[in-house]
């Protein structure tokens, strides 16, 4: 993959929006989505595979407990898919890996943890067409079919019902991108979608050998440069109040809001 390192918010959004307009539309507008991180390190690795690299075979046991214990709030899901997707945002170890169309979005993620200014963060960003080449047939005409780059929950259901049928369609591994019904605010505010894999013993690192160099860019946000960059998410309102509505958001942006970072980690200002 390629990589940068930046070092101011304005460099971020050189590097962001570098090479974005389209003369086609005659629009600003890019093909990539973008995944933060606090921690430059951590690999692109779904919650399934760090909670239960042991045992995937847990995934099963994980949803079904998920339908069975979270009955009240899943049972208007139509689809499991969706059902999926709202398991991902409240923190069930899933298979999905999370995306935004926003690299701020991206750069709150990779800045918000007030114990993590010790790190460098990173985000990275992933172009659309990434893995196009694996899909199976029917997905793959499926996406041409509406000019598409993610799939839809009624594309999916097209083709696939559950985990095992959408691995049955090809026995190589394989991704997809998707994005869930905007079912609750969070998803609608972090501008969300999903990449998954038809078997998670597989990552996206593994199914991205055939891809050319820029496919997947990693970007560098060294410790000195993340609260920068955080303080002035804060002023263009990309913080937890608007990613996480409701009194959890309010609370974790009041308690960093509040912590004496700039005395600990701005000494060489």
């Amino acid at each position: 993959m390629l990589e940068y390192t930046i070092h101011s918010f304005e460099e971020l959004q050189d590097l962001i929006f570098k090479d974005c307009f389209d003369e086609k539309t005659m629009r600003f507008r890019d093909n990539y989505v973008y995944r933060g991180m606090c921690d430059k390190d951590y690999q692109l690795k779904s919650k399934l595979n760090r909670v239960c690299g042991h045992d995937l075979s847990l995934e099963a046991s994980i949803n079904r407990s998920f339908l069975k214990y979270g009955y009240a709030d899943v049972k208007d899901c139509s689809s499991f898919w969706q059902m999926l997707a709202l398991g991902q945002h409240y923190g069930l170890p899933t298979r999905l890996l999370d995306w935004t169309y926003s690299p701020l979005v991206a750069a709150h993620f990779a800045t918000e943890d007030i114990y993590k200014y010790d790190c460098d963060g990173v985000i990275y960003r992933i172009s659309m067409n990434a893995g196009r080449n694996k899909l199976p047939r029917c997905l793959k005409e499926e996406l041409d079919k509406d000019s598409a780059q993610s799939f839809t929950l009624s594309m999916l259901d097209a083709h696939a019902k559950n985990l095992e049928e959408f691995k049955a369609l090809s026995p190589d591994p394989y991704f997809v991108f998707f994005e869930p019904a905007s079912q609750t605010n969070r998803i609608t505010n972090q501008y969300a979608l999903f990449s998954m894999t038809s078997d998670p013993s597989y990552s996206l690192l593994d199914l991205l050998s055939d891809d050319p160099l820029d496919t997947l860019t990693k970007i560098i946000i060294p410790k000195e440069t993340k609260l920068e960059i955080r303080d002035k998410l804060d002023y263009i309102n990309i913080s937890e109040r608007l990613i996480f509505p409701g009194l959890d958001g309010i609370c974790s942006w009041i308690t960093r809001r509040y912590a004496d970072l700039g005395h600990k980690y701005n000494k060489q200002r």
